[in-house]
């Protein structure tokens, strides 16, 4: 998964997308240049933080569960 590294850490992209989601809930497109990632990989990522349990969609938006805020704190 490009959001975890292969110990189950957050990768760096992964630090980034769940940073951009936290400031700038939304869709990949609307969260991508927050992230300052290509859109493809911000696709990805919020759907591996979602299956991680980090992220939920919502509408078609996403944002940060509690769990997902915990880990930026």
């Amino acid at each position: 998964m490009p959001c975890f590294e292969s110990d189950g850490s957050l990768s760096t992209s992964g630090r980034q997308t769940l940073k951009a989601i936290k400031e700038h809930p939304g869709t990949p497109e609307e969260i991508a240049p927050f992230a300052g990632l290509p859109l493809y990989r911000v696709r990805s990522g919020v759907r591996s933080l979602t299956n991680a349990g980090l992220a939920e969609e919502k509408a078609g938006k996403y944002q940060l569960t509690p769990k997902g805020s915990k880990l930026l704190d």
